[in-house]
């Protein structure tokens, strides 16, 4: 009954701190420590709550970073292995390795010794994926060019986090450090990857097939499967004194049902399960570090604090600017997505105090560097666009004199222009003809199969001035805006009118308010799409109460969408 009356008042406690970590834009995660430090402070000055001395608190923990490392296995299909191009094997292999060592130089600078020096630059390598891709997508961006190699290197560095992982669970349960213990490790952990893809491929798609229709099925078979590997890798480790953790067990279990065509339906069941027990995790972490005087680590937190919010920025812009020639804005919206301490530096870190490798002040430091970074990054990348606006002069030095074309204007002259052809700007440009159009957008793959139909394209971000100074808009008669986004078209609508153009300009609006704005900027017509398509179907009904023609008019959009769909 007591375990029940303080899981209530953590979860009450998180769900609180969570409604305003969502006001204030910054992820759960924060809301989970800072739930773990209110609980600490109880635990001080009430001489109660000891939730570190409950079993089934640790329990709770164990499980949520199992399923966390469950659904990280789930994701890494085989497919995602194609999608890491060249740009992001080198710029997060650079980036894990350049890291590590000013990381490791300054730790040591600072005092620490080679071990918790060590644990110290491991930890301030690694990004939070999740965060990022969540911010990415609020901002519209995960599929620009600069999101795409972003994803990229983080997926890197989740590959690298894992091996690092599988190889610590492995000292866990073995002996200690040894070159003996290392290689069994390493060829233990070779055969049951090697197994779980067989597995994969083989036998789950043909079993998961069958029970797809039912989702309740599909849900308890997957988590039977998560806790059978997992009890059967840990009485393998009981019997034999050497084996993985449960948590490396939840990895190599959803790596078995990556290449599932199901794996979707799988990871959106799971993820509640993972949140509730990951909240604990965090919980237990933050108010771990309560109990820590952190007078004594002030000047490290500061300054690897910076190292991580400027140093591992221009680590990635050094990287793709001056050695791989990308421009400015790409280098420096790619490297704001470092800047922060991943959720797994805190796992791995964790885990390093637990195995006796690093003490309470490293395992403090550490926390306090992620709370600090996340905090601030997140901030960092939801204003992106006025902080790259801000700095653009000084990041000139991170681009070289003859960067790498990433935009093409070498047909730049066209009657209509076309700012985004996703979704709504597809079925516009089917009605248009394409000798006559210009289409711009920032997402590469769009451009690559526009190319190939033979429109004229441009690849490119309308925020970023370079369009305007090079698409010739006073040649344009019509421009049309599908972006949902206020600010971009905000930003083309003043471009245009600055460049003398008296082109027609048509934009895109998710609200009347939006709309309003969007007039009195100078836009000629700015539509809505739900009122549009409500208009479109008020005015078929009217035309034809009886409804005689609607078979007509489902073979006309039928074969509408047929013709969009092979473009």
């Amino acid at each position: 009954m007591e375990v029940i009356f303080e899981l209530a008042i953590i979860v009450c406690i998180a769900a609180t701190l969570g409604i305003i970590a969502k006001i204030l834009r910054q992820p759960l995660i924060l809301a989970y420590i800072a739930t773990g430090i209110i609980i600490g402070l109880i635990q001080i000055f009430f001489q109660s709550f000891y939730i570190g001395e409950k079993e089934v608190f640790d329990l709770f923990s164990e499980l949520g970073v199992m399923f966390l490392l469950f659904l990280i296995g789930l994701e890494m299909n085989y497919s995602s292995l194609k999608t890491v191009g060249k740009t992001s094997i080198v710029v997060g292999s650079g980036q894990i390795l350049f890291t590590f060592i000013f990381g490791f130089l300054i730790a040591t600078v600072l005092g620490f010794t080679q071990i918790n020096a060590a644990y110290i630059a491991i930890a301030l390598t690694f990004s939070s994926t999740i965060i990022v891709v969540k911010l990415l997508s609020d901002n519209k961006t995960i599929n620009s060019l600069y999101g795409k190699i972003s994803i990229g290197f983080l997926l890197v560095q989740d590959f690298v986090v894992i091996f690092m992982l599988i190889i610590l669970a492995g000292l866990e349960s073995g002996e200690g450090f040894s070159i003996k213990t290392l290689t069994y490790t390493l060829f233990l952990g070779i055969i049951l990857f090697g197994i779980m893809i067989a597995i994969g491929r083989n036998i789950f798609p043909y079993i998961f097939s069958k029970i797809a229709r039912s989702q309740e099925l599909l849900f308890i078979t997957s988590i039977a499967w998560v806790f059978g590997l997992v009890a059967l890798i840990e009485f393998l480790r009981i019997k034999t004194g050497i084996g993985f953790s449960i948590e490396i067990a939840g990895f190599l279990a959803g790596l078995a049902l990556a290449n599932s065509s199901e794996h979707y339906q799988i990871a959106n069941r799971i993820k509640p399960l993972r949140d509730f027990f990951i909240l604990i995790f965090f919980v237990m972490l933050g108010s771990s570090i309560v109990f820590y005087d952190f007078s004594a680590i002030g000047l490290p937190i500061i300054v690897l604090s910076l190292f991580v919010l400027i140093g591992n920025p221009l680590i990635v812009m050094v990287i793709m600017g001056l050695i791989m020639g990308y421009r400015k804005r790409t280098s420096f919206m790619s490297g704001i997505t470092v800047a922060q301490v991943s959720e797994f530096s805190l796992i791995l870190s964790a885990l390093g105090l637990k195995l006796g490798h690093i003490n309470e002040e490293t395992m403090a430091l550490i926390a306090a560097v992620g709370i600090i970074t996340i905090t601030t990054s997140t901030y960092m990348i939801v204003f992106s666009d006025k902080l790259y606006s801000k700095l653009s002069p000084l990041l000139s030095f991170f681009e070289r004199k003859n960067p790498r074309k990433e935009y093409s204007f070498e047909d730049n002259k066209k009657p209509i222009i076309l700012v985004g052809y996703d979704r709504t700007g597809k079925s516009i440009a089917a009605r248009l003809e394409k000798e006559k159009m210009l289409v711009i957008d920032f997402n590469p793959d769009i451009i690559k199969g526009l190319e190939k139909l033979g429109y004229s394209c441009i690849y490119g971000d309308i925020i970023d001035p370079l369009i305007f100074e090079n698409v010739d808009f006073t040649s344009a008669k019509m421009v049309i805006s599908t972006s949902p986004e206020l600010k971009d078209n905000i930003n083309l609508v003043s471009g245009i009118k600055l460049s003398g153009s008296k082109a027609k300009i048509i934009s895109r609006a998710e609200s009347e308010e939006d709309a309003k704005i969007l007039y009195s900027k100078g836009c000629d017509y700015v539509f809505l799409p739900l009122y549009s398509s409500g208009q479109y179907l008020g005015k078929i009904i009217d035309s034809d109460p009886e409804l005689k023609g609607l078979q007509e008019l489902k073979n006309k959009d039928i074969m509408f969408i047929n013709q969009i769909n092979k473009k």
